[in-house]
Parts: structure tokens; sequence; C-alpha cells
């Protein structure tokens, strides 16, 4: 006689088929490629400098990507986020040059505040005046950026105005690591942690699978959705933060452009522009794969204009591998349902 024995269910484990199919690991691999190709027609490449150079290029791009694939994994987009660096990277470099006394968690603190608010402003208009992410981050991008404009009169805050400890905090280390650098793990990390194993990154998952089915559950899709926005914002300015203690000076254009390095970064990374897929880790391993190429492009002396269009294939090329992944599922379950 048999009896049937309740199981509890197993936890998904890491399998080394599973982690094959993954796209990170084809960023890992071009990215190995790239490096050894580089390395090898220039030396250089590979100097402990140039390694410093561009992991601390890629921790301000990984911040804000860690932002933008929560909202992407909504099936929204925050194409503010370059206006809301510049912002947060003036405010913060302004007020440090006024109170050179000022400790470096407050100006972090005050990036984190800046970037949250205009987050939270963007998801207002997006749930509550029901306009489209990209119309509303589009309009948003201009309005911050003019803000910044108007305050900064022309006028920009010189590595000589800053305070020393706030200039050498892009240069310190922890344990060998620049603090930069620690930094955007923590936040890739942290973000990827949450949205793996808690509920509200489940439900984030599922708002961007199927916003209509997620409301029927039960999901608070508000709250979840101005969360999504806030979190871009503020890291968004966090990453301002780390802008102005790098690279010292800080004008009116801080950040301009980076919203299509940070969407680029997510996209390239697996995050699918449909919503509902894709990884956090996969969008820092983009940010750094868009570093290394820029870098390398440079000590191969190859025209710049050559790393956009890359860039853009890239981009097109990870938009055709999510839409031919999404057809394939879609009669996976047509021919489940017909056999059923």
């Amino acid at each position: 006689m048999t009896t049937a024995v309740a199981s509890k269910p197993k936890r998904p484990q890491f399998s080394l088929g599973g982690v094959l199919k993954t796209r990170e690991l084809g960023i890992v691999v071009a990215l190995a490629v790239l490096v050894a190709y580089t390395a090898i027609s220039n030396p250089r490449f590979l100097s402990g400098q140039s390694v410093r150079d561009i992991l601390l290029n890629t921790a301000i791009i990984a911040v804000m990507a860690a932002g933008q694939a929560v909202v992407v994994i909504t099936r929204n987009i925050d194409l503010s986020v370059g206006s809301v660096l510049g912002l947060s990277a003036f405010t913060v470099a302004t007020m440090m040059s006024a109170n050179p006394g000022l400790p470096m968690v407050v100006a972090l603190l005050v990036g984190l505040a800046v970037g949250g608010a205009a987050g939270l402003l963007n998801g207002v208009l997006v749930r509550y005046g029901r306009v489209p992410a990209l119309v509303v981050t589009l309009g948003t991008m201009y309005i911050f950026r003019g803000l910044t404009y108007s305050w900064a009169g022309g006028q920009q805050v010189n590595a000589d105005e800053l305070p020393r400890h706030f200039l050498q905090f892009a240069n310190a280390s922890f344990l060998k690591i620049p603090w930069l650098v620690l930094i955007a793990l923590i936040v890739v990390g942290g973000v990827s942690l949450v949205m793996r194993n808690y509920r509200v990154g489940r439900e984030l998952y599922a708002m961007g699978s199927s916003p209509q089915a997620a409301e029927l559950a039960g999901i608070k899709v508000s709250r979840n959705l101005l969360g999504a926005f806030i979190v871009s914002g503020a890291l968004a300015g966090l990453a301002g933060v780390l802008f102005a203690a790098r690279f010292g000076t800080v004008d009116a254009a801080a950040g301009t452009g980076y919203e299509l390095n940070v969407v680029a970064a997510v996209v390239v990374g697996g995050v699918a522009v449909f919503g509902g897929s894709g990884t956090v880790w996969g969008a820092g391993l983009g940010a750094l794969l868009l570093t290394v190429i820029g870098s390398a492009l440079t000590v191969l002396d190859i025209n710049q204009f050559w790393q956009q269009a890359i860039v853009g294939a890239l981009i097109i090329l990870a938009i055709c591998a999510d839409r031919l992944v999404a057809v394939r599922i879609a009669r996976s379950l047509r021919k489940k349902d017909s056999h059923v």
C-alpha cells in the first residue's frame, strides 16, 4: 500500500545548465574576449590605473542602472536619470563648497533625497496622471535640466572650491576596494536581493508581466510603481554625489546623455524592455561591458562613432533576443494548451 506524502516545495537551485542559458554568461564571455583582444593589442589596457578608471566609471553607471532596471521590469522607463544626476551633483557640490565642514554622509543623504523627490514626481505623474512613462520622464528630463541651468546661471563649481575629504572620497579605498566601486556593489547586490527574495520584488515582476493581472491579483500597483520610480530617482541622485566626488568640477551639463548609457546597460544586461524579466546583476554587467567597450576603443585609437554604433547595435540585438524569447514562450504555452 502506498501513501501520499506531502512534500514541501523545493527552493529553486542553481544549476550549470541554467546558468549557461542566461544572458549574463554571454556578457561575461564578451567581456573576456574584448579584454583579451585589447590587452594583446595594447598591454597598457590592463595597467593598474586603467583598470581602476574602468571600475570607477562603471560604478556611477551601475548605480543608476540598478534603479533603472527596477523601473524597466515594471514595463516602464525613466529617461530623466541623467538630469537627476546633474541636479543632484550641482546641489551637493554647491552645498559642500559653502559648508566645507559637512561630512560625506550628509552629501550622500542629500543626493538620495534630491533624487528621491524627483523620482516621486515621476511616479505620481505616471500613475495618477495616466501618462506613459516615456512621455513623463522625457518631459521631466528637460525640466530638471532647465532647473539646473537656471540655478547655475552659467557658473560651475570647481574642484578647488570643494573640501578635501569630499574629493578624496572618490580615490579612497576600503579593504583595497575603492569606495565608489564598493557602493556600486552594495547597491546592485542589495537591489538584486530585494527583487529576487522579497515579496515586493515578485510583485514588481508580476506587474511587468501583466499589469492588469497584477491588479486583479490584489497587488498594490500604485504603491509599487511609486516605489520603483523613487528608487530609480534616489539612485540617480546618489550617482550624482559620486560623479561630483570623482570629477570635482561640476556644471549644469553634468550627466548629459547618461540616460542613454543607463538604458543601454539595462537592455544589454538582459532586462526585457517589455517588462517582467531580467536581473539587476545583468544590468550591472551591462554597465561594465559598455564602459569596457568605450575604454577599449580609446586604447585602440578607434573613432568614437563606432562606440555609439556598437552600443546601438547591442541594444537592437538585445531587443530582438527578448522578442524571440517571448515568441517562443508564447508558442510553447499554446502547444501545452492544445494538448490539455
